[in-house]
């Protein structure tokens, strides 16, 4: 294998040696000062373990040379491949070493003499459209850029490093105003004491630094000025540009020409390369397959209700070093990343996203890359965080994604509003509106002293109004939050009557306070009175709409074994009254009241409308054929069938052969037909039952007994046929077709 070398002193070249370690290569890396070895030291100290041919896998060596130097220790050595990592404003330490190799060339008469490789920093332009740059000045030196200095006043921050330092420190009208950041190493001490820099004026710190951190060394040293290399995201301009942006200070930039790649990673017309270039071109001149995989920290993090002081600490200094920054526009519009911000907040947006960033230059230089994804309030609450999390994981296992994924919480706005008002929440009703339409709120108010309500801007508040007013929930208040943690933020207590003049848009949470809570019911039962029943007919008369009666009505819910998220169908639904019954249950309970006639679809409007069931879809279509595009359902209960139950059980068993179905059955006939259907189809738990409900009605001054018609309630739950069951059915179908003269459910069952 070649003898390699790496003139390290920048992130990069230490990351290209961790990556040559990690595929076996043996190479030095030769840094300048003190500093650098004892950075490179660390990393060397985790490939101790590893050697080649018995010798130690990386090699350190430590100390300036000049042009003469170079070119003795290369040749010395044998390196047969020279890297040049050095930093990007380092031009004579790369001048030196491109001499070094060229007069080796000259003089070597085999073919060993040394290849020179120049690793080329990425540096981005710095642009309006980055949104950090205000008031920047460009200069292609740092003689150009201390002689506008002289023009000004006040404390200046000089992060350009030691090197430089002379030509600021010529001028007295500089020297006494500068503040110099250097790293902690003896040599740039003993530069900045070389120039008459001295206590106050030195800031020995060892990066990266935040922007925060950047801000608060400009405001504790009261810095007019800053100077600073434009060295890219790696070399945290970004983050120095943030800094000045939010004091209102003025930068100088030194910048440098940036040269651009082509797709194999070469500059054409040079001997530099990109990250990824190099990687492969070194590849190929050791033989060897260079990885240069690196893996994704993923954070979805809750950013609270907006303000940075309503942030966990945790999530500030995640969104703070974040390599990648992704979030709605307005959860990411205040803060920057390392390397890029999107406007990506679905699973859709973000995994392809990722997976194309896995395979990026940026991440090829690093071992990790931080992405954060913003989420407004907490992220257990209301939020899209645990779908993208469940999605993230899938990618991971799936090998789509290297990484791993982590979730932080935020403080919700209704937390905020509880404390806001003193009041607590675990007690309360919470409910959004964000998105929804929320008809059973009323229903919910009524029978909380507390609920509180997530909203999607003032819409939802005079929504709210007029809810609680139709409802007679007069006497209920809306204590209204508006912009929480923003400056603009206000607390009103609100009747409904003023909550359908609101108009200011905003972010808003609410709870409303209701003084007279009723006793929520833990049974089903509303009495028939309570449900509409008139419907017009021919010639503007009204007609009264069949409707299951009541003790039925429970008892056939009651045998539907209903659960949490069922998707229910209520067949020949007629006034709704069961599928209103079945949607009041729960909100995660979804029902299909489907209906063919008309006069009845207009009550079952009236009658989702009179009780807020946002959970129950009316469907107006003949049954089986108006089945087919509807959600598989769970559960069905089949009040009418117009004459074609079996039809309209061949469709439900064909969308779930393990659902549940209650059939009620007046007529002669279908109570004929029910044994049919209990051999025709692959069933269980099956139970037929006759049910006479006889009422006592006052009539004067007596009680007189009324008896009701008698239902019969055939229930039972489909499972898995042999063939031999759905030959059954096929038959019964046809019998059913060969019989025929049926038009339109002329029998009705």
């Amino acid at each position: 294998m070649k003898k390699l070398v790496i003139f390290a002193g920048t992130t990069e070249g230490r990351r290209l040696s961790e990556i040559l370690a990690d595929a076996g290569i043996a190479h030095t890396v030769c840094v300048a000062t003190e500093y650098g070895e004892i950075v490179m030291r660390e990393q060397t100290e985790s490939t101790k373990a590893m050697q080649t041919a018995g010798q130690p896998i990386v090699n350190l060596h430590c100390g300036r040379m000049d042009r003469e130097q170079m070119q003795k220790f290369l040749h010395d050595e044998g390196y047969e491949i020279v890297v040049d990592a050095t930093h990007p404003y380092a031009r004579v330490v790369t001048e030196n070493l491109r001499g070094a190799v060229d007069t080796l060339k000259s003089l070597e008469k085999d073919a060993h003499f040394p290849i020179y490789l120049r690793l080329e920093r990425k540096i981005d332009g710095i642009t309006e459209a980055d949104g950090i740059v205000t008031n920047a000045q460009y200069f292609e030196n740092n003689a150009d850029c201390a002689k506008a200095l002289e023009n000004t006043e006040g404390n200046i921050l000089l992060t350009t490093g030691s090197k430089e330092l002379a030509v600021y420190c010529a001028s007295g009208r500089l020297k006494d105003r500068l503040h110099v950041r250097i790293l902690p190493g003896r040599e740039s001490l003993e530069l900045c004491m070389e120039q008459g820099i001295k206590g106050r004026q030195i800031l020995a710190l060892q990066g990266p630094f935040s922007t925060e951190m950047n801000a608060a060394i400009l405001r504790q040293y009261d810095i007019r000025h800053m100077v600073t290399k434009n060295s890219g995201r790696a070399g945290g301009c970004q983050e120095k540009l943030e800094a000045a942006k939010m004091l209102g200070i003025p930068v100088y930039v030194i910048e440098s020409a940036q040269k651009t790649s082509d797709a194999a990673g070469k500059i054409p017309g040079t001997d530099s390369y990109s990250f990824a270039g190099i990687c492969g071109k070194l590849g190929q001149l050791c033989d060897c397959k260079i990885s240069q995989q690196g893996s994704l920290e993923i954070c979805l993090a809750g950013i609270g209700m907006g303000s940075r002081d309503c942030m966990t600490k945790e999530v500030q200094q995640t969104i703070e070093t974040a390599d990648i920054l992704l979030g709605a526009e307005r959860m990411i519009a205040d803060y920057s990343a390392r390397i890029e911000k999107k406007p990506y907040y679905m699973a859709a947006q973000i995994l392809p996203y990722l997976e194309k960033l896995q395979e990026s230059e940026e991440l090829a230089q690093q071992e990790t890359l931080r992405v954060a994804v913003l989420f407004s309030g907490d992220t257990g609450f209301y939020s899209g965080c645990r779908k993208l999390y469940v999605e993230l994981q899938e990618a991971i296992a799936a090998g789509q994604l290297r990484g791993s994924v982590r979730i932080l919480p935020g403080i919700s706005s209704v937390v905020s509003l509880a404390a806001r008002v003193g009041e607590s929440y675990e007690d309360a009703a919470i409910l959004s509106m964000h998105g929804k339409k929320l008809n059973h709120l009323p229903t919910t108010v009524v029978s909380h002293e507390k609920t509180f309500l997530l909203t999607s801007g003032s819409e939802d508040i005079r929504k709210i109004g007029r809810m609680l007013t139709e409802t007679g929930l007069t006497d209920c208040e809306v204590i209204v939050g508006y912009q929480l943690s923003y400056p603009e933020e206000n607390i009103r207590i609100l009747m409904p009557e003023q909550c359908v003049e609101v108009i200011e848009e905003g972010l808003y949470t609410c709870l409303i306070r209701n003084p007279h809570p009723q006793p929520e019911p833990l049974t089903h039962g509303r009495a028939d009175t309570c449900f509409l029943r008139d419907a017009s007919g021919t010639e503007g008369k009204l007609r009264r709409t069949p409707m299951t009666k009541e003790e039925v009505r429970e008892v056939s819910i009651c045998k539907l074994h209903l659960t949490v998220g069922a998707v229910v169908y209520d067949i020949g639904s007629g006034t709704g009254s069961v599928a209103v019954e079945i949607a009041g249950l729960s909100e995660t309970v979804h029902v299909y009241a489907v209906e063919r006639k008309p006069e009845a679809v207009e009550l079952l409007r009236k009658n989702r409308e009179h009780f807020h069931m946002d959970n129950m879809e009316i469907i107006e279509a003949l049954a089986p054929e108006g089945l087919e595009e509807l959600p598989v359902p769970t559960h069905a209960f089949i009040g009418g069938s117009g004459g074609r139950l079996m039809d309209i059980l061949q469709t439900l068993y064909r969308k779930n052969p393990h659902m549940r179905i209650v059939i009620n059955a007046i007529s002669m006939e279908t109570i004929a037909e029910l044994q049919e259907v209990l051999e025709a189809f692959p069933v269980e738990d099956e139970e037929i039952l006759q049910m006479q409900v006889n009422r006592v009605k006052k009539l004067g001054s007596y009680h007189l007994p009324q008896a009701e018609n008698p239902v019969w309630i055939c229930s039972f739950t489909f499972r898995e046929g042999e063939t031999g069951s759905m030959d059954k059915v096929k038959k019964a179908l046809l019998t059913e077709e060969e019989n025929g003269n049926r038009e339109n459910g002329e029998v009705q069952r």
